[in-house]
């Protein structure tokens, strides 16, 4: 199945009464999930909404969070004016990606002609700007780092989501950001669980197992949260 079909799919027919019922769960006074990040996030978030759909309301920013430079610009409407408990974010796989107007490839991906979207120093900048006006709403933060680029991707380059990686960890550490090693995890996929050779999309199966370690650290977040709260009473 093509990622954009599947995709749609999955909002479709999960994510959206899946978000009704968090909208009643948020009434209840459950903690709250926000996620940021790509397509990538749009597909596993359904996955951890309804693992946690009695422990959080979990929502995904309006749209795809593209790159750095999108965040900038669109954070503050992401983050509203709502106190989130939590707050998983990603960026990278838009950031490292080379495109060139003329390519006929989906999103115009050409690695040889192409022109990067944004540069490792432009990112590591934007990534620190990003996460200081993050600490400002409060929440707890994890920073889930860019999933594998695969052999033969069209726009991006083998090893660049290493090198991407390694940018965002000094910024992490800067700030003493959680960090969900998404990288590692995909490494490990078996090419049934992409979507397609070169592709950095995934299957349902691919989205379930990133879903269920995306659940797992917002779980430790929400607990070390809970247990700053109860200390401080």
């Amino acid at each position: 199945m093509k990622t954009s079909l599947f995709i749609s799919l999955v909002l479709t027919t999960i994510l959206c009464p899946t978000l009704l019922a968090q909208d009643e769960a948020k009434e209840s006074g459950l903690p709250k999930v926000l996620i940021i990040g790509d397509s990538i996030s749009m597909a596993f978030t359904p996955h951890v909404a309804r693992q946690l759909d009695d422990k959080a309301a979990v929502m995904h920013n309006k749209g795809n969070a593209q790159h750095t430079g999108t965040g900038l610009e669109k954070l503050d409407q992401w983050v509203g004016d709502t106190h989130w408990d939590v707050i998983h974010f990603n960026w990278g796989l838009w950031d490292l990606c080379y495109r060139h107007p003329e390519s006929k490839v989906q999103g115009r991906r050409d690695k040889v002609n192409g022109t990067i979207t944004t540069t490792l120093e432009q990112y590591e900048e934007n990534l620190d700007e990003l996460v200081s006006r993050l600490e400002k709403t409060g929440a707890k933060l994890v920073w889930a780092n860019t999933t594998v680029v695969p052999e033969d991707e069209a726009g991006r380059v083998l090893g660049d989501d290493a090198k991407y990686n390694e940018a965002a960890a000094r910024v992490m550490d800067r700030h003493g950001i959680l960090i969900n090693d998404l990288h590692s995890l995909t490494k490990t996929f078996a090419a049934d669980h992409f979507d397609g050779p070169g592709n950095v999309h995934y299957t349902q199966e691919g989205y379930r197992k990133i879903g269920q370690q995306v659940t797992d650290h917002i779980l430790r977040a929400l607990e070390s949260e809970q247990k700053v709260s109860g200390d401080e009473k």
